[in-house]
């Protein structure tokens, strides 16, 4: 089967390389006979070259997670004979995607790429410059979604083409378990299970150990790999450098507009899973026949378990803390919270950025664009009560130059806490600190869409003309997303983000609280929103 394909794909094109007549045209695309052929522990591979960069799609690290494989830690692919394909997108994990693209605005926004879905789902994307010795820095790239959807190709924002083109390096996605499929802690049934709670980021170990040991084969230097991750990537990021199973794999870190401090308490994890077999009609030494229910079924099984423990727990605090998601297990992942003294990541460089409107709230509300400050303390009574008005008197004190709107935007979706908490916690352990707030906005929906939830993404990355709709495009744009992707090149090779292309950026610690303002004219500022977040918390 692998064979038949490869040999249809070769056949595709012309061949000598594929380097006669206008194929030297690096803008053209390159696929056929004896292009794009790499090496990997399992198998050779073939992809394409686009733009200059040799494109891997779909690449199996782990084997299919469904049967009885289910709720188990990864396990190796088996390995295959001749050439297997590699020109398109491997599937996603299980989630639920029902409905996600019948708000055409939405869609038009994030460009949704979603495409078949199954327990065959442990698979990455490699992008690299050559097939050669040069040992690039490797980027690793977890997508966000939290830990219930998304996938390694979500938004055309997560290509790997124009970073690894522009900065020489080699950059890799990876898609792995989630939901109730990587995080049903069953561990309470047997020592079968012990594993269960956290096997979706085993597979995040397993993809990591899959670059460690094949990315010299694709231009990439095992000995620095950098990951990054946004929202409940950026979780994962911090969850990893927690893992004593990540000694080894990782150099350097970024976490995007999301961290984490710690896990899940398991007695809140065993008490889902109790939940589960409940809703389930099963007893305890029936657990095993959730390895046998369709996926679909056991999707929609753990959706109603869920929303029936929220409901049941609503009294015992944040019901983000009561879903499918990584386990203190005092094994996998160690208890007491991540960035613990002494830690195997102690030394380990990382980033910690935010964005400064998270959520746009007047995007699709443009009166509220209008609002004064009267507005916007009403806006928080709900939220805040009595120190409302305190907090946007710091508000206008911090940034007298935004509109209530802007200040709005600033607190209505908080990350700020989570990344100072995280950032102070990782400075304390050891290793430099570098923090930012992304604050670009873009002429787009009349200038109202801000520096929102996941826009920083194709700076960083160099896709600000291919994510036109967060960015707008264009040449301003692409100057700061220039700017940013040489800063994080420079990080991946030294752990240091100065290379002279934004002013010079100090090391954040608790103290200092010094932080990148990342705009059209980027700054330092030390603490610029002590005040708001002293005012939330008296």
């Amino acid at each position: 089967m692998i064979i038949a394909a490869a040999a249809a794909l070769m056949s595709s094109c012309c061949n000598n390389g594929g380097k006669t007549g206008n194929w030297d045209d690096k803008d053209l695309l390159q696929i056929g006979d004896g292009i794009a052929i790499a090496e990997t522990q399992y198998g050779k591979i073939q992809g394409f070259i686009y733009k200059d960069v040799y494109t891997f799609l779909g690449v199996p690290y782990g084997a299919p997670t469904g049967g009885e494989n289910r709720f188990m830690p990864p396990v190796a692919p088996e390995k295959w004979e001749g050439i297997r394909p590699a020109v398109f997108w491997g599937n996603s994990a299980p989630q639920d995607v029902e409905g996600w693209f019948t708000n055409t605005i939405s869609t038009f926004l994030d460009h949704w790429n979603y495409y078949d879905i199954s327990e065959d789902c442990l698979n990455l994307n490699v992008w690299t410059p050559g097939l050669d010795d040069k040992k690039r820095p490797v980027m690793v790239w977890f997508h966000g979604g939290g830990y219930s959807s998304g996938n390694s190709i979500e938004h055309d924002e997560y290509h790997g083409n124009n970073f690894a083109r522009e900065e020489n390096a080699v950059f890799v996605s990876v898609n792995h378990r989630l939901n109730a499929f990587g995080f049903s802690d069953l561990s309470a049934y047997g020592e079968k299970y012990a594993a269960s709670g956290n096997v979706g980021v085993l597979d995040l170990i397993a993809s990591l150990q899959w670059v460690k040991n094949n990315i010299a084969n694709f231009g990439g230097d095992p000995s620095n790999i950098t990951i990054m991750g946004q929202s409940g990537g950026g979780a994962k990021v911090c969850t990893v450098l927690a893992m004593e199973s990540a000694k080894g794999l990782v150099n350097k870190a970024v976490a995007l507009s999301g961290s984490a401090t710690r896990a899940m308490d398991q007695e809140l994890s065993r008490a889902l899973a109790a939940c589960l077999l409940k809703e389930a009609g099963l007893s305890e030494k029936e657990v095993d026949k959730l390895q046998q229910m369709p996926w679909k079924d056991y999707l929609a099984l753990s959706q109603k378990a869920q929303a029936r423990f929220m409901r049941e727990n609503a009294d015992k605090g944040s019901a983000m803390r009561f879903g499918f998601a990584p386990v203190e297990d005092g094994v996998i992942i160690p208890k007491g919270g991540y960035f613990q003294p002494n830690g195997h990541a102690a030394n380990i460089p990382v980033i910690f950025s935010v964005t400064n409107a998270e959520r746009s709230v007047s995007m699709n509300k443009p009166e509220l664009e209008d609002v004064d400050k009267a507005g916007a303390i009403e806006y928080f009574k709900p939220r805040y009560g009595d120190k409302a008005a305190s907090i946007i008197d710091e508000c206008e004190k911090a940034f007298p130059d935004m509109k209530p709107i802007e200040w709005i935007n600033y607190l209505d979706w908080g990350m700020r806490p989570n990344q100072i908490a995280a950032q102070n916690a990782k400075a304390a352990q050891g290793g430099a600190v570098y923090s930012a707030i992304f604050a670009y906005n873009p002429p787009v929906f009349n200038g109202r869409l801000r520096a929102f939830h996941t826009m920083d993404i194709a700076f960083w990355y160099q896709n600000t003309d291919m994510m036109y709709s967060h960015t707008g495009g264009g040449p301003e744009s692409r100057a700061l997303a220039t700017k940013m992707g040489k800063t994080l090149k420079h990080f991946m090779e030294t752990g240091d983000p100065n290379c002279g292309a934004l002013p010079q950026w100090p090391k954040y610690s608790e103290e200092n609280g010094s932080l990148m303002w990342l705009d059209k004219d980027s700054k330092v500022l030390s603490k610029p929103d002590e005040g708001i977040l002293n005012a939330i918390a008296r």
